[in-house]
């Protein structure tokens, strides 16, 4: 019998092999993706290992085994006793990766921070400071900054960081940095400069675990929108600066759990990609306490 996905809108469609990446690993989530040389190349959040691994792909569906890229590090402070939720950024010949570092590992207490590591090859990374390069040290940021998405400005001459920050277990809302080196970052005076809207029912808890790329003449985020504490789905929201004015899509929520899914109470940290004419978007859903990783495509690129 054909496997019916229900749960999108505005011309997504799920992949019916869904999910991608997942089973025998335990639970995968939050992922980064590259694609070079005709090839997909994803970094993923590896929970059972407690590390950051990546894998390659042909066609964005069958997947190599994973292979670590890096791993927890005990320190007196514990500030990377698990690492995850990466983005990696390529420049050149250089593979930059802004991670998430957490203290006592789980996401129920603790802290997070945000660390940065370099790699000549995309799969063995070294870090570039033993330090966090960000901390939660703003209000609204309470006990954790997360879930970082960077892209090289070329205009600017700087890196563009959005990162979530709040709750440790969930993170409330998404803020906005910028740094020449990848180290130093300067934050927005304005932060948090993306929230949950209280008067959509989808995302009236929270809005956090974002992806902003260039796009029409501005920046297009896809975000995780948090209807309560553990059932999330996914949107839109375009803004000419990519830091103030961020209209919502009206076909949100664009991607929602399927009752009989292997994403059956949340879909978390979209990753999109415009190939050959199309959007693939990977995702992590959730059903009990595994998450594994899915697609959904979207044909043309109007959304």
């Amino acid at each position: 019998m054909e496997k019916i996905c229900r749960g999108t809108k505005g011309g997504w469609k799920k992949y019916q092999g869904n999910p991608v990446l997942g089973g025998d690993y335990g639970t995968c989530f939050d992922i980064s993706m590259l694609r070079e040389d005709g090839k997909y190349r994803m970094y993923f959040s590896w929970r059972k290992k407690g590390c950051i691994a990546t894998a390659v792909s042909d066609d964005g569906i069958h997947w190599s085994e994973p292979r670590i890229c890096i791993g927890p590090r005990k320190t007196e402070e514990g500030w990377e006793d698990e690492v995850n939720r990466p983005v990696v950024v390529k420049r050149g010949n250089t593979y930059h990766m802004w991670y998430t570092g957490q203290y006592k590992p789980g996401q129920a207490d603790g802290n997070s921070y945000l660390f940065y590591a370099v790699s000549k090859d995309g799969e063995e990374f070294t870090r570039v400071r033993n330090t966090p390069v960000m901390r939660p040290d703003c209000y609204w940021e309470k006990a954790a900054v997360m879930c970082p998405h960077v892209i090289w400005d070329g205009g600017q001459k700087m890196y563009r960081m959005w990162y979530s920050g709040g709750d440790q277990y969930e993170p409330a809302a998404i803020g906005y940095a910028r740094s020449r080196d990848g180290i130093s970052w300067e934050k927005y005076g304005g932060n948090p400069v993306f929230m949950a809207d209280k008067s959509a029912a989808w995302e009236q808890h929270k809005a956090a675990g974002c992806q902003v790329i260039p796009f029409k003449d501005g920046y297009l985020m896809f975000y995780i929108g948090y209807r309560n504490e553990d059932y999330a789905q996914i949107g839109m929201a375009w803004s000419a600066n990519g830091i103030t004015e961020w209209k919502r899509s009206l076909d949100n929520p664009i991607i929602a759990p399927d009752e009989d899914g292997f994403d059956a109470e949340a879909c978390y940290k979209p990753f999109a990609l415009l190939v050959e004419g199309k959007w693939m978007l990977w995702y992590n859903g959730r059903n009990g306490s595994l998450e594994q990783i899915g697609l959904a495509v979207h044909d043309g690129e109007e959304l």
